[in-house]
């Protein structure tokens, strides 16, 4: 048992009982959620994420966690003495980094959340988009502006991929079982080469191809800002591609955000971004009424 000496048994009971028409808006649909930043570098915060999904999974939501792995892959780099090369800020991924990306995101950390998870009294399967040929990938294509000539050239970034084709057979196999699939950003293509793809947007493809009812990406931001630094709550489409457009969202978010528009798009009702380091955010944004981060729907 945990000990929560300043809630008493009676606002616990009622803060269960408040829980209740959330947990009926859920009941049997498939969360996404993708899980990455210096939250899942934290043991302490792992440990709480995992029974986090397991009292989804026990309130009779269907939840597929995505990881990420950025900062272990770059750790594991440093350690073995290879050097990365950069270009338009984004790692070109050679040969030798491919298989300690590999290695590092369907092997240590895709284990390591199971598990947090099985530890926590859930049934965690881990898996790559490579199993069942659930995520086919092709070679992701970038362009940069030359800053000597201002002529734009395709940028060769290696074995980074992007989703082309997402099959549920496995996925249907698993979920609504008591399963809960963990799912590395790792795919092949066609021919079998293996690709690293965005864990967003490997997030994205799997919760457009399931119709998912939430897909929450697990950041280190609290959400969507406006120029005055503030939370924006929520955004359509509309909005968001307005925000882009004047530059108030900028950098690194808009991707996250053309992420969420790719899935919404593909049928996915509602995408969270929410921060990653909150405690208990998934259960805040699904089981509470004031939720957290930034909700974008159609």
């Amino acid at each position: 048992m945990i000990d929560l000496p300043n809630i008493s048994p009676q606002d616990q009971a009622r803060i269960l009982s408040e829980a209740l028409p959330h947990m009926q808006q859920y009941d049997e649909e498939t969360i996404v959620i993708k899980y990455g930043g210096h939250a899942m570098g934290e043991e302490s915060l792992a440990k709480q994420f995992a029974r986090d999904i397991v009292l989804l999974e026990q309130t009779a939501i269907n939840p597929v966690v995505v990881h990420g792995g950025g900062p272990q892959i770059a750790s594991m780099l440093t350690r073995l003495g290879i050097k990365s090369e950069f270009a338009a800020g984004l790692r070109i991924t050679d040969a030798a980094t491919i298989e300690i990306v590999e290695m590092v995101l369907a092997g240590s950390i895709n284990k390591q959340i199971v598990s947090h998870i099985n530890e926590a009294g859930g049934k965690a399967v881990g898996l790559s988009g490579k199993d069942g040929n659930m995520v086919t990938a092709v070679k992701a294509s970038r362009t940069m502006v030359d800053p000597d000539s201002n002529i734009e050239k395709i940028v060769d970034l290696g074995f980074v991929g992007e989703p082309d084709k997402v099959d549920l057979t496995l996925l249907n196999q698993l979920i609504g079982y008591e399963l809960i699939p963990v799912l590395a950003p790792v795919a092949a293509s066609k021919t079998g080469e293996t690709f690293n793809v965005n864990a967003d947007t490997f997030a994205g493809a799997v919760a457009g191809a399931l119709k998912a009812k939430r897909l929450l990406l697990l950041t280190d931001v609290p959400g969507v800002l406006d120029k005055s630094k503030k939370l924006i709550p929520e955004l359509s489409i509309k909005d968001a591609r307005k925000l882009i457009a004047d530059g108030t969202i900028s950098g690194g978010m808009i991707p996250k955000v053309e992420t969420c528009i790719y899935s919404l798009e593909a049928g996915v009702e509602g995408v969270v971004i929410l921060d990653g380091k909150t405690p208990h955010a998934v259960l805040l944004e699904l089981f509470t009424n004031q939720g957290t981060g930034t909700l974008m729907h159609k």
